[in-house]
């Protein structure tokens, strides 16, 4: 079992990261590649849009150091290189719901 102990903003981040992988955005955000907003599917006008979740680089490098996510290409160029969540991120989503 990993003893580990997350802040409520490194356990969203690790939520968005196992949802899919995270690319690079402006202004030192993390999110999926082609984020939009959303609309819940059951508002039919399209009244409250859900916003974009993104994460910022400072949460990204701290989960990287605790080992709960990885860089996926393994590019040159470090900081363009997409991040996905690890075996270990997973499973200490599953212990710590």
């Amino acid at each position: 079992m990993i003893k580990l102990e997350l802040t409520p903003v490194q356990i969203r981040g690790l939520k968005l990261a196992k949802e899919g992988k995270l690319f690079p955005q402006p202004a030192k955000k993390w999110t999926h590649l082609n984020a939009t907003v959303t609309y819940a599917k059951t508002d039919r006008f399209q009244e409250r849009p859900q916003k974009i979740r993104f994460l910022t680089t400072v949460t990204l490098n701290e989960l990287e150091e605790f080992g709960l996510l990885e860089r996926s290409h393994l590019d040159d160029n470090v900081s363009n290189d997409p991040r996905e969540i690890t075996m270990a991120g997973k499973m200490w989503l599953m212990a710590n719901k």
